[in-house]
């Protein structure tokens, strides 16, 4: 043994661990994708994507009821994911409960309707219709497959971002979070991505779902001085002034000689507000 916990417990590296679960995916090694995935979701265990990812992992190797309880757990995370959706309504098939698989079906469909064919997740939820509608129709749904899509490359993946900040900057919220989604799908917990995913939320209103996007990219990398920033200035907006004093405290002692992220949210906390452009 020979040190404190403390000291023994494995630091790992989310973005090398979740790239690791997608090429083990790929090449249907899913009990090293479990492992991987595992080991990003002891950082961030409230990542929809990574929880999709590991439910699928899990019962591609027949263990349905731990998949079940991952794809869940995503959507909680994220009741409007569409990959957790679907690959939950293809487990609940696989488990015979059928009209439980049939619920999700017939969400799925509500969706699909709403959405029409021009929306931007319209082939996406065709395909997830038809994956739930296969799996309820097959006579082995034990040998039934349906791993979700995986991931983009690293290019798809920065092309995603970059949109995403332009539709940002341009107050066009939903397409920009669309975009941030194909980014976290590409590159996993990447707090830059988390960040920005929150700072949407934000943009929107939707402060508890902000807050989560946060909390993971600190929980990512602690000294990420935007997250800290924005975390700080969601604390204003909310009326935590203390929450907020702490934030900027934390940025004092990461940027050491002073950053912009720090001067910014001292403005936030004199003004008690977005200070004027």
């Amino acid at each position: 043994m020979g040190s404190t916990p403390s000291l023994s417990t494995p630091s790992y590296d989310v973005a090398a661990e979740y790239a690791k679960g997608v090429e083990a995916m790929r090449g249907q090694d899913y009990k090293a994708a479990e492992k991987a995935f595992g080991h990003v979701l002891s950082v961030t265990p409230r990542n929809a994507d990574v929880l999709v990812m590991m439910g699928a992992a899990q019962t591609e190797q027949g263990d349905l009821k731990g998949g079940r309880r991952s794809l869940e757990k995503a959507l909680k995370v994220d009741p409007d994911r569409v990959a957790a959706h679907r690959a939950l309504g293809v487990t609940l098939a696989r488990l015979k409960e059928t009209d439980k698989a049939k619920a999700e079906l017939d969400l799925l469909k509500a969706k699909a309707a709403t959405c029409g064919d021009a929306c931007p997740q319209a082939a996406e939820l065709k395909g997830a219709v038809e994956a739930v509608e296969a799996a309820l129709a097959s006579t082995a749904p034990a040998a039934f497959r349906d791993v979700p899509p995986l991931a983009p490359d690293a290019a798809q993946g920065d092309r995603s971002y970059l949109a995403a900040v332009g539709l940002i900057n341009s107050g066009r919220y939903p397409e920009a979070l669309r975009a941030l989604d194909a980014a976290e799908t590409a590159f996993g917990p990447h707090p830059d991505v988390l960040t920005y995913i929150g700072y949407t939320y934000r943009k929107m209103g939707r402060y508890d779902r902000a807050e989560t996007y946060y909390r993971q990219a600190l929980a990512v990398d602690p000294d990420h001085r935007g997250a800290t920033e924005y975390y700080g200035e969601l604390k204003v907006e909310r009326g935590d002034m203390a929450g907020a004093r702490r934030m900027l405290a934390r940025l004092d002692d990461i940027c050491g000689f002073g950053c912009p992220q720090a001067e910014d949210l001292r403005r936030w906390i004199e003004l008690g507000r977005e200070p004027p452009r």
